[in-house]
């Protein structure tokens, strides 16, 4: 779908831009996923003690009641995370709310890379195959989200492909014995 100069400028006015698809492995979600639940866009509040001293209110509105904002930029770095996981090798990221796997990472490059990435951007940065796509979902807009109604962040392309720039605070959650990658 094209659109001429005047249709993209009153797009951008009035909220109204074409929807986008992202290549595979990308998984595209609707909007019925953010739906309004018990509690905001979710069906509990985020859990206690979250993981690398994330801060619980922050968590809790950027989670479940938030569709565009973010921590800010660099908030991650702030928390106990690189002190905590610098060594650790493969480090899973599980949903603040739920417990469930939302990303894996660092695949196909080092964590020193996955940190540098992060670091240039602000936030946590994945790539497609750091995703758990049993539980993550990318809507038209870019917004990435778990199936559980989640706001994780968004996912803002560059040239290397996909690139998911998460909210620490919307991965921090402790997983579910349930839910546990081995």
């Amino acid at each position: 779908m094209r659109f001429g100069l005047s249709e993209t400028i009153l797009g951008t006015l009035f909220g109204m831009t074409a929807a986008k698809t992202f290549p595979p492995p990308c998984i595209m979600g609707d909007e019925s996923i953010m739906s309004q639940k018990e509690h905001g866009t979710s069906h509990t509040p985020v859990q206690q003690n979250l993981r690398w001293g994330c801060d619980w209110d922050t968590a809790d509105r950027i989670c479940n009641f938030n569709r565009h904002y973010a921590e800010f930029s660099g908030y991650w770095e702030t928390t106990k995370f690189l002190k905590e996981e610098s060594s650790s090798g493969l480090v899973t990221f599980y949903d603040s709310n739920t417990g469930k796997p939302l990303f894996v990472a660092p695949k196909g490059r080092s964590f020193d890379d996955f940190v540098h990435e992060s670091q240039g951007h602000g936030w946590p940065s994945f790539r497609d195959e750091e995703v758990v796509w049993d539980n993550v979902r990318v809507l038209p807009d870019g917004e990435t989200v778990s199936l559980d109604g989640t706001h994780l962040g968004h996912n803002l392309p560059d040239r290397k492909g996909s690139r998911y720039c998460i909210n620490l605070v919307s991965v921090a959650g402790h997983p579910n014995e349930s839910e546990e990658l081995n």
